[in-house]
């Protein structure tokens, strides 16, 4: 999404404990500056992505790949993001211009059978890191508030999809993910309705408010820790449960960011 404050974060992390809970292999990578997605965990990777696409640390020493990825729970790794991404979109606009938008589709989408699922949690705007991520993935999921101007947030999004699709054609909005879903104000309600006319495909199942969901990064864990019978943990078991059946309907691995 083009605009923060949706719940990118928040689904992202809880998507990705989830697939985890039920056995799949996850990497979660954080491509935002503001490094929330340790903090949600309650874990201090020494590395991230910086390290794992440069291959060195800000001091110049090499860093592994193996070493970049910091395990955080059972089945599941992060790659952190926080300030070094400032020096990571540098970096990648200092490489050969004819690659420089596909330099993380090379880096991390593994062969084989190494992961089941990929996700990236991404920061709102549009850069040359941005580029690289809808180039790594195939499907999207966007979040998208029920409140204020969500419609308009979308619009721009679009625009940026449609931008990268000229260069990754099999990219698509597979998922549009109602979130801050309050169930007290017919705005919730009205913007539901609409997106669920709009997307009838694409519509999930919304996140309602919870108050449960905020509290959890504070105690680093996700809601399924914190509190597995919240109505936040109900909500993204739906979700998960709609992604692994589509994968399963599909018989292929989905990537989301």
């Amino acid at each position: 999404m083009a605009k923060g404050g949706v719940g990118k974060t928040t689904t992202a992390v809880n998507l990705a404990h989830d697939l985890a809970l039920q056995g799949h292999r996850v990497l979660l990578v954080d491509c935002d500056t503001q490094g929330q997605v340790a903090r949600f965990l309650g874990v201090t990777p020494p590395y991230g992505l910086y390290e794992f696409i440069t291959g060195r640390d800000a001091q110049g020493n090499t860093v592994s790949k193996r070493e970049a990825v910091h395990p955080a729970r059972d089945n599941l790794w992060i790659l952190d993001g926080g300030i070094k991404l400032v020096e990571l979109k540098y970096w990648l606009g200092e490489q050969p211009r004819e690659n420089r938008h596909a330099l993380l589709r090379k880096a991390l989408v593994p062969k084989g059978d190494a992961l089941d699922y990929l996700i990236f949690d991404c920061a709102p705007g549009w850069d040359l890191l941005s580029v690289n991520i809808l180039m790594a993935v195939d499907e999207v999921l966007c979040p998208v508030a029920l409140q204020g101007p969500a419609i308009e947030g979308l619009k721009t999004f679009f625009q940026y999809l449609i931008s990268a699709q000229k260069l990754n054609n099999p990219l698509g909005l597979k998922y549009i993910l109602p979130t801050l879903f309050d169930r007290r104000t017919r705005q919730s309600y009205d913007l539901y309705k609409k997106l669920k006319r709009l997307f009838t495909k694409q519509i999930c199942h919304p996140i309602r408010l919870n108050v449960r969901l905020s509290e959890a990064p504070s105690a680093g864990q996700t809601i399924f820790e914190f509190d597995p019978r919240a109505t936040g943990a109900q909500d993204y078991r739906k979700l998960t449960r709609r992604l692994i059946d589509d994968g399963i309907r599909a018989q292929q691995v989905p990537r989301f960011f």
